[in-house]
């Protein structure tokens, strides 16, 4: 067969997705991939028309010709609108009396030989709490028990505890969650004229309203407020399972309450440097008067003229570092406002843009705009939130070894012995092949691999070509199957279903996926790879592929996931053989989606919302927040 052009391996580079139909070790098989990954179906919906009499998928060249068809398609998978977890009443009617067993006490009668805290407890079957079901079992299960203590009331009042646990409640917005969700008013009386029994009603719905706000901040601090899987189809998380039934019992007999509720927040380092950036940018709001605007339309190159040069140097010497100053002092201390961009001012953008992980070509556009405007702190405080809420989806601690993907910086990082020691950019999917974000474990790397084309772009993309052209698969070099046999394009059905059907890409100089890729397999067939489109690393905005994460130095990551050297991938490669090498001990990779992220030196960056993802959070935090206030 004739080797895929050039021509057309630069259109086939945007499609990614789907791992090798080659019959390596420790790959998934194409079909495994085609459909989804072993045992898993696909996220996409397939939809393809079937002809009346249809013959058999793979008739010969002399079976009849099928009627023109409407083009089927593959769908991308959805946004949803967001629906909280309900909630419900808290079966109070089960806490019986301690003092008449298994019946509610009259009101007016008198406990004998009980202690004050028993006696209160018969008005708890009158609480009226709604909660959602996690926390109402636990609520349920702890007040049930007759031999548990009261955690919150003592001596008639609101005690210590309870009011450590307010106050650590009310500054929920430190760890990026909403006090709103956890807000519970305590009981004010004068105990000296107050009626004992309108008293103790008052401590008792207290008493349960704040066990129920207080299991509530301990599952929302472990696992977040939202279940990531019903945000959108590109979420995929097996949500955190949190055990509530011991912790009543564990605060009411915790020394510092406090202090256990504080420890209940991821401890990871990024956790902490998003937190202390959120305190001092609140701490800052309503301070906020640096903010500078750029109106540019279009590009701005060298030997240009704007009249919005002023605001973009004055923007530079606001958010470029000492360094870029120092080294550019001479340049802005002669600048007079002019509109000319000038060589001098090439350089000093030059610089801020290098400085800034953009391409540094003195063009100035949208991307370069952004990062010279920065945002204000109403909207970076807004994706550190997000930011916090999303990293209570992933582990606890990423772990000593692993690798984090994060799409809106369109940049990978790979990181051992608790360091990173590896950066690099990367392209992921556009914002209609969207990427997804999940995690998983890196496995393999295949060197000279197949490209096993997926369905999606087998129907959306090929279609139309094959049923002009038969033809076209084969005269571009491609292998096709139908039903695991090798069979000529010429002789497959296109106008039936591409089900059986699959198509794959021999391994070449041309091969979309380059000279190799690294397999962590997952039910979305993503992964990382090489690419002959090199060109794309060199654009700021890299959102460009059909989904897979393209890697600007794919020899550098292999040789880090293997525990190997450049050189030795570089044999590997030079063999021209396909060829899957395990890695020798799996390891998490994240690929992930954070528009608020430290660095390695623990500054915070700010990234586009590329896939209007954080959008999405936000209103799913906002339609949380409503529900369960609207409950109470």
């Amino acid at each position: 067969m004739k080797l895929v052009t050039k021509a057309a391996a630069s259109v086939l580079a945007l499609s990614c997705c789907i791992a090798a139909g080659a019959t390596s070790a420790n790959a998934m098989s194409l079909m495994d991939f085609i459909r989804g990954g072993q045992g898993r179906q696909q996220s996409t919906q397939i939809s393809a028309p079937v002809t009346a009499n249809q013959a058999p998928t793979g008739l010969g060249a002399d079976a009849p010709v099928q009627a023109k068809e409407p083009l089927p398609s593959v769908s991308a998978p959805k946004y949803y609108t967001y629906k909280p977890d309900p909630m419900r009443l808290v079966a109070s009617n089960r806490f019986a009396d301690p003092v008449v067993t298994g019946a509610v006490a009259d009101a007016s009668a008198t406990p004998v030989a009980v202690d004050t805290s028993a006696s209160q407890r018969r008005y708890l079957t009158e609480a009226r709490v709604m909660a959602t079901n996690d926390v109402a079992k636990a609520l349920e299960a702890y007040y049930a028990d007759q031999s548990k203590p009261l955690v919150w009331v003592a001596d008639n009042a609101v005690g210590d505890k309870a009011k450590a646990a307010m106050a650590v409640l009310a500054d929920a917005g430190s760890v990026g969650l909403d006090p709103a969700d956890y807000a519970v008013q305590a009981p004010s009386f004068d105990p000296a004229s107050v009626d004992p029994t309108m008293r103790d009603r008052a401590l008792m719905q207290f008493e349960l309203a704040l066990s129920g706000k207080v299991l509530m901040f301990v599952q929302d601090t472990i696992r977040g407020r939202l279940d990531p899987n019903k945000i959108s189809g590109y979420h995929d998380f097996k949500r955190k399972d949190v055990n509530l039934t011991p912790v009543l019992g564990l605060l009411r007999a915790s020394p510092d309450v406090a202090a256990y509720l504080n420890s209940r927040s991821p401890s990871n380092q990024e956790f902490g440097e998003l937190k202390a950036e959120l305190a001092k940018l609140r701490a800052e709001s309503g301070n906020d008067s640096t903010h500078i605007s750029i109106s540019l339309s279009g590009t701005l190159k060298p030997g240009g003229s704007s009249p919005e040069m002023a605001n973009i140097v004055k923007a530079i010497q606001h958010r470029g570092s000492d360094a870029l100053k120092v080294k550019n002092a001479v340049t802005l201390a002669a600048y007079k406002g002019t509109p000319d961009y000038t060589p001098e001012l090439v350089t000093l953008v030059e610089d801020f843009q290098k400085e800034k992980g953009l391409t540094s070509d003195g063009v100035i556009g949208q991307s370069s705009v952004r990062a010279m405007v920065g945002e204000n702190n109403d909207s970076k405080i807004q994706k550190l939130v997000i930011a916090m809420e999303q990293l209570r989806w992933l582990p606890t601690e990423l772990g000593p070894r692993y690798v984090f993907i994060n799409q809106p910086a369109f940049m990978v990082y790979y990181h051992n012995n608790n360091h990173e020691q590896l950066s690099m950019r990367v392209v992921v999917g556009g914002k209609e092949h969207q990427t997804f974000f999940f995690e998983d474990q890196v496995q393999t790397v295949e060197f000279n691999p197949f490209w096993g084309v997926p369905q999606s772009i087998i129907i959306n993309e090929m279609l139309p070509k094959l049923r002009a052209d038969p033809n076209y698969l084969d005269r571009m070099g491609y292998q096709v199957e139908v039903g695991g046999h090798a069979v000529a394009s010429t002789s497959v059905d296109w106008y039936g279903s591409t089900k059986n059907v699959s198509v794959r890409q021999p391994p070449s100089s041309d091969n979309a996926l380059g000279e190799l890729k690294i397999l962590f397999p997952n039910s979305h067939a993503i992964y990382m790879h090489d690419t002959p489109q090199k060109s794309f690393f060199k654009k700021d905005m890299r959102a460009l592929s059909h989904g897979c994460v393209r890697l600007a130095d794919p020899r550098a990551m292999a040789a880090a996931v293997l525990n190997t050297t450049v050189d030795d991938i570089a044999k590997q490669i030079a063999t021209g053989q396909n060829k899957a090498v395990p890695v020798p001990q799996k390891f998490p990779i994240y690929i992930a989606y954070f528009t608020a992220w430290p660095n390695k030196d623990g500054v915070v960056q700010y990234f586009n919302d590329v896939y209007d993802r954080d959008a999405a959070t936000q209103k799913a935090l906002d339609a949380t927040t409503k529900a369960r206030t609207a409950q109470i």
